[in-house]
C-alpha cells in the first residue's frame, strides 16, 4: 500500500490523482491520509532514533545486562514516560539484547555410584492373573 502512495506521489502532476488511484485501485481519500500521516511518521522515526540511543546508552552503561524491563525503568527514572513495548520493539530492531546471569541449576541429578536396577521380569508385562504382576514407574 505505501509504494502505491508513493508511487502516486511522485506522478500525481502528470496523471493526476484520481486517475492513478483508479488505475492502482486504491483508495481516494487514503492517499492523503497517508499524505497527512507522513510529518508525523517523521516525528515519530526522529523520537525513536533518540530513544534508541538512550536505550544504547543505558544498555552500554550496565555491561550489557539491562533487558527491556530494567532498561524501562532506567528510563522512567530519568523522566522519559516510556512503555516497556516500545523498548522492546526499538531494543530488537536494533539487535540489542540483555543477558542472563543466572546460572542454570539440574534439580535432579543421577547418582553415578549407584548400581543400576535388574529387570526382574525380563520386560514381559502379561500376567496369568489380575494383580499378579505389578509395575511401576516413578517419571
Amino acid at each position: 500500500m505505501t509504494r502505491s502512495y508513493r508511487f502516486i506521489s511522485e506522478n500525481r502532476a502528470a496523471f493526476g490523482v484520481t486517475r492513478l488511484c483508479r488505475l492502482l485501485r486504491v483508495r481516494h481519500p487514503g492517499f492523503y491520509e497517508w499524505l497527512a500521516a507522513a510529518p508525523v511518521e517523521a516525528a515519530r522515526a526522529k523520537a525513536d532514533e533518540r530513544l534508541a540511543a538512550e536505550t544504547a546508552e543505558v544498555h552500554a552503561g550496565h555491561r550489557g545486562a539491562y533487558g527491556r524491563l530494567r532498561i524501562t525503568a532506567e528510563l522512567r527514572r530519568r523522566g522519559r514516560q516510556v512503555n516497556y513495548k516500545r523498548v522492546d520493539r526499538i531494543m530488537r530492531e536494533r539487535g540489542i539484547a540483555g543477558l542472563t546471569r543466572r546460572r542454570r541449576r539440574s534439580l535432579t541429578r543421577p547418582d553415578m555410584a549407584a548400581a543400576p536396577v535388574s529387570d526382574l521380569i525380563g520386560r514381559d508385562f502379561t500376567a496369568p492373573a489380575p494383580g499378579r504382576r505389578l509395575v511401576g514407574d516413578i517419571t
